[in-house]
């Protein structure tokens, strides 16, 4: 048996400029309305065993306002940024250029002193290979694939195909999420297939 996970990103809170790292600021005005543009597609993940989210205001907002009424999970936070939390990445280029320049060229830096990219990446696989537990104890084997679905932040979906397709940590900074887009992983704990959906 294969588990598909469906990651969705979830809608802005914020311009892309405007964006803060560990932002925890709700869904703007435009990111209310592009959850009701992009609903008919997304909608019928609803329909997953199991619905999870990032545990960010939006992720859970863009999560319940597409009706999946998803659980919290803490493994899909974004990566701990800290004493940059709360801060743009042009305003900390500003204060620390040396430091950002270390965290965007070694994966194992955490000059902010929260997460590196490694660790953070590695903490959101663990959640995708552990996802094939539930399926396995309630004895769901023979159902097909367990489906799941999961809104989280860009950044957690960039870090999770990272992770699934097995390419080096810092391709991660050559991966665009959109907020809203979403992708299909299929597989079991540590082989995992990325799946591109056409569109409707």
């Amino acid at each position: 048996m294969h588990v598909r996970v469906t990651l969705v990103a979830a809608a802005r809170s914020a311009p892309l400029l405007a964006e803060r790292f560990d932002d925890d600021r709700p869904l703007d005005r435009n990111g209310w309305q592009d959850v009701a543009v992009a609903a008919h597609g997304l909608v019928p993940l609803g329909a997953a065993e199991l619905r999870y989210c990032s545990p960010t205001p939006r992720s859970r907002a863009t999560g319940e306002a597409l009706g999946f009424a998803p659980l919290a999970q803490p493994a899909l936070r974004e990566c701990d940024m800290g004493r940059w939390r709360g801060l743009t990445l042009g305003e900390v280029a500003a204060r620390e250029p040396a430091a950002v320049d270390a965290w965007l060229a070694d994966p194992l830096s955490a000059p902010h002193g929260g997460e590196s990219l490694t660790d953070f990446i590695t903490r959101v696989g663990g959640w995708l290979d552990t996802r094939a537990l539930y399926f396995v104890h309630t004895d769901q084997r023979t159902a097909g694939d367990g489906a799941i679905v999961a809104v989280a932040e860009p950044s957690v979906v960039r870090a999770a195909l990272v992770y699934a397709l097995k390419v080096p940590p810092l391709t991660y900074w050559n991966v665009d999420v959109r907020p809203l887009a979403a992708v299909t992983l299929t597989g079991w704990a540590g082989c995992w297939q990325m799946s591109l959906r056409a569109a409707a």
